[in-house]
């Protein structure tokens, strides 16, 4: 269930970008947010915020607090709603590509994501070129792969963003 939810939601972001919304919702589970968050982190998103089946309003998207506890009658009902970002017209997030697929998970040590940040491919994954980013799966969360080099771990390599 893992990494087919990560598949969906690279598609549909990538949908959506394409579409020019402004705001969009992923179902909420712990591989979304940790996607979200570090989606958010990179700067691709400008907002992730937990809510029902209908957005938060705008004005109180960063700070909205979701209506009452989530309990296992309404967890079905929980969306993630990310912000997505525009520059110059254009969509910040123009490429999501899922590397891993629930067919083929690729994993990648700490000699290939340094090969993989300067250019060079390593295994599945061809070399990252200017702008784009490569988010991996490790035990301390998702990371875009420079702060994986930082960190010095390895991990599943989730999907390229450009």
């Amino acid at each position: 269930m893992g990494i087919q939810s990560i598949v969906n939601a690279c598609s549909h972001l990538q949908n959506a970008s394409r579409a020019r919304l402004g705001l969009t919702s992923l179902p909420n589970n712990k591989y979304n947010l940790r996607l979200a968050l570090a989606l958010h982190r990179a700067g691709f998103i400008s907002s992730v915020t937990r809510a029902g089946a209908h957005p938060p309003p705008p004005e109180a998207l960063l700070a909205f607090e979701p209506e009452g506890p989530v309990t296992a009658a309404n967890v079905a009902t929980r969306r993630l709603w990310l912000g997505l970002k525009y520059w110059n017209n254009e969509p910040v997030m123009k490429q999501v590509n899922a590397i891993s697929k629930p067919s083929r998970l690729v994993t990648a040590t700490l000699e290939d994501l340094n090969r993989v940040a300067r250019g060079f491919p390593a295994g599945y994954v061809k070399g990252l070129n200017l702008g784009e980013c490569l988010f991996i799966s490790t035990d301390r969360g998702v990371l875009e792969v420079r702060e994986a080099l930082e960190r010095k771990v390895g991990g599943l390599v989730l999907c390229r963003v450009s």
